[in-house]
C-alpha cells in the first residue's frame, strides 16, 4: 500500500518508538548526532531552495554554517547537491548574468567547496518567460568550461566512485509535474518515466541507489504530499530499491521513514529561502522549520545523513546499510 497517508496504528507505533529513543538517549528530538566518521569516507553536502534573489544573507549564513562544520569536522566535500529553487526571480542575461558570480561561485568558492555542484531544476528555475532562466542552467557548463556548476539535462545519470570502485548510482530528475506551460510537458513526463524506468532497471554496479529531485514524495511541510509523483515513482522505488530520496521544496529539514519502505526520503530545503512552518507533525522521524544543510558521509557498508543548521550545529542524523536497515545516530 503506498503511504500517502498512515494509519492511526502506524501513526501510534512510530510516535510509541520514537519515545522509547528518547528514553534511551537515541533519539534526534534536541539531540546532537555525535560525528564519528568512518575510515576513507567519501563526503558531499546538500541543499535546496538556496538561490533567493535579492536580499540572500540566509544563503550567506547557510553556507558559513556549511564551512564552519566542514572545518570542525576536518573534511573537504568532494561535491554538493542542488536540490532546485537554484535561482528565485528574475535571471536577465542567460548564462552571463551576475548572479552566477553574486549567488553560486562567491557564495560557495572553489577554495571551500572544490568538487562539481550536481543541480536538479525547481519550480522556480521555471518561473520567468521565456524561460531563460531554465534554458541558461542548461547550457552554462558548456559556455563555461571548468565550471563546478553540472545540470547536463532536465534529468541526467551519475556514477560516483571510492578508490576507483563504484560507490553510488545517482539519478537526478525534473518533478516539475505541477507549473501549467512551464513545467514538464506530458510529452517529457513520459520520456523521463522511460529513462528513469530503463535506469532502475539495470544490473546494479554500485552499494547504492539514490535519486535527487526538487519536490518532495511525502511531506510534514507546507506542500504536504504529492499524488502524482507518488503514483508515479513510489511503487518504482519500491520495487527497485531505492536507497534515498532527496529532495527540497518543502523550506525545511525532514526524515521520513515508513514500514517496509526500502527508501528513506529526506528534505533538506533550508539553503537560503524563508522557512516556513510544519503543518504534520506525526510522521518522523525528524521534521523542523529550520535553515540549515544535510551532510552525506559514504562508504560502501554505510550511509550516513546529518541535518545540520545555519550555525552548523548537528540536529539530526542516521545511517542505513544496504541491506535497507537504519538507526538513528545519537
Amino acid at each position: 500500500m503506498i503511504p500517502s497517508t498512515i494509519s492511526r496504528r502506524t501513526a501510534l507505533k512510530q510516535t510509541f518508538c520514537f519515545s522509547a529513543a528518547l528514553l534511551a538517549g537515541k533519539t534526534s528530538l534536541g539531540a546532537k548526532p555525535v560525528l564519528a566518521q568512518a575510515p576513507g569516507s567519501s563526503h558531499f553536502t546538500m541543499i535546496g531552495d538556496w538561490g533567493k534573489d535579492g536580499e540572500n544573507a540566509m544563503q550567506k549564513a547557510v553556507a558559513k554554517g556549511m564551512e564552519s562544520y566542514m572545518n570542525s569536522a576536518g573534511f573537504t566535500p568532494e561535491a554538493m547537491f542542488l536540490l532546485g529553487d537554484n535561482f528565485y526571480g528574475p535571471f536577465k542575461g542567460g548564462t552571463n548574468c551576475p548572479r552566477w558570480k553574486e549567488q553560486f561561485s562567491m557564495v560557495y568558492p572553489k577554495s571551500v567547496f572544490p568538487g562539481s555542484c550536481h543541480a536538479v531544476l525547481g519550480n522556480h528555475d521555471y518561473d520567468d518567460e521565456p524561460v531563460e532562466k531554465l534554458k541558461a542552467e542548461l547550457a552554462y557548463a558548456k559556455a563555461n568550461p571548468g565550471t563546478r556548476w553540472n545540470m547536463p539535462a532536465k534529468w541526467y545519470r551519475l556514477d560516483i566512485a571510492q578508490a576507483g570502485n563504484p560507490l553510488m548510482t545517482v539519478l537526478a530528475v525534473d518533478s516539475n509535474y505541477h507549473n501549467g506551460r512551464v513545467s514538464l510537458t506530458m510529452e517529457e513526463r513520459a520520456g523521463q518515466m522511460v529513462w528513469l524506468k530503463s535506469e532502475l532497471a539495470k544490473p546494479k554496479t554500485a552499494p547504492w541507489l539514490v535519486v535527487t529531485g526538487h519536490h518532495p514524495l511525502y511531506s510534514n511541510g507546507q506542500h504536504g504530499d504529492d499524488p502524482a509523483l507518488i503514483k508515479d515513482w513510489d511503487a518504482l522505488f519500491r520495487e527497485h530499491g531505492v536507497h534515498f530520496y532527496f529532495c527540497g521544496h518543502d523550506h525545511d529539514l525532514q526524515h521520513l521513514e515508513f514500514d517496509g519502505h526500502p527508501t528513506s526520503f529526506v528534505i533538506s530545503g533550508g539553503g537560503g529561502a524563508s522557512v516556513r512552518d510544519l503543518k504534520e507533525h506525526e510522521r518522523g522521524p525528524f521534521s523542523k522549520a529550520v535553515h540549515g544543510f544535510t551532510h552525506l558521509e559514504v562508504t560502501p557498508e554505510r550511509f550516513h545523513v546529518r541535518h545540520v543548521d545555519e550555525n552548523g550545529q548537528l540536529l539530526h542524523g542516521f545511517a542505513k546499510t544496504p541491506d535497507g536497515a537504519w538507526r538513528l545516530l545519537g
